[in-house]
């Protein structure tokens, strides 16, 4: 019998790659400011040519969760596919060096290249995202380890996935593994645009095979097409055994059957918001994983969250631990 995991994660595995561009670059690069674009392989090519004094990290938003969860000493994996090239192996590096397992070995043979995102940061702030999607978005469930999402306690699956049919099956495969071992399985529900594109799959989904389901108020709003957020919530609630759902500003909502908390955040103007969901789940499923009560999981998410707005990254800069020990959390 394979040790038990804490958490572990399965999601698009994504480099980062950050780079500076003044606003005459973009207009020469063609580069729409402040956007997420997404790219091909070409364009991906001449655009990762371009970059000067680039800074590389792993990421993806779930494996930036999982990463930070790692951070906290829990026993972390995540599973995600990249090619066996230079940035492929980097990724994988990458994630161990932080503490979280990556099981998948970087994949040979005809694939597309590892996924990449290409951050140009202007001088007033301004993050252009220009994302291939590569061989990360090619995950299935060949890609599924049993070994791993079976000896799972709680395991998070990323909504961004759910885009291609394999990406389907290679959920149904982990949750019920997951499930079969005796964890929890849940969803983030990834973005409004995401949620709109497989609305009645998530429903169905949330509640028939996910113990939990984390989203922002626009990803709860989308998936139930109405703008009244309780009635959402009261609905989503019936549907799954727990419901989170973050308010950018406001407080935060948990719901666990008849149990439920309410979470203030702190307000501050962050220096880039780039994260703030992934790591409200790392600090939540933390708190879940160690058996504490709603409460204390969703202020452990917030005082995540609240850490990494305040630097550009989205993954923790002061580890959490420490965060946590100063808000009296641990």
């Amino acid at each position: 019998m394979t040790d038990s995991y804490d958490v572990v994660g399965l999601g698009n595995a994504i480099v980062d790659v950050i780079s500076h561009g003044d606003d005459s670059f973009l207009d020469n690069m063609g580069i729409s400011k402040g956007i997420m674009q997404l790219v091909g392989r070409d364009r991906a090519e001449v655009l990762y040519a371009a970059m000067s004094n680039r800074v590389q990290t792993p990421g993806g938003s779930v494996a930036n969760t999982i990463a930070g969860v790692g951070t906290l000493g829990l026993k972390t994996a995540f599973l995600g596919k990249v090619k066996d090239d230079a940035l492929g192996r980097f990724y994988a590096d990458g994630m161990r060096a932080e503490g979280t397992e990556f099981p998948n070995p970087p994949a040979t043979g005809d694939i597309p290249p590892t996924s990449r995102s290409m951050i140009f940061v202007s001088p007033d702030g301004e993050r252009s995202m220009n994302t291939y999607l590569g061989a990360g978005a090619d995950f299935d469930e060949g890609d599924v380890l049993p070994q791993v999402t079976g000896a799972a306690r709680w395991l998070f699956l990323e909504g961004y996935l759910y885009d291609k049919p394999q990406g389907k099956a290679a959920f149904t495969a982990a949750a019920a593994q997951c499930r079969a071992g005796g964890g929890k399985t849940g969803i983030t529900l990834s973005d409004p645009f995401c949620v709109d594109r497989h609305r009645e799959d998530f429903k169905r989904l949330i509640a028939k095979e996910m113990d939990y389901t984390i989203g922002n108020h626009e990803e709860w709003l989308a998936l139930f097409k109405t703008e009244d957020l309780d009635e959402v919530l009261d609905q989503a609630s019936e549907m799954c055994a727990l419901v989170v759902c973050t308010r950018s500003g406001n407080p935060v909502q948990l719901i666990r059957g008849r149990e439920r908390a309410e979470v203030p955040v702190e307000t501050i103007t962050p220096v880039d918001a780039t994260g703030a969901g992934d790591q409200f789940a790392a600090g939540f499923l933390y708190g879940m994983a160690t058996g504490q009560d709603l409460e204390i999981a969703g202020r452990m998410g917030v005082a995540a969250a609240s850490e990494v707005i305040r630097h550009i990254g989205p993954r923790p800069k002061t580890p959490l631990r420490q965060v946590f020990q100063r808000q009296g959390l641990i």
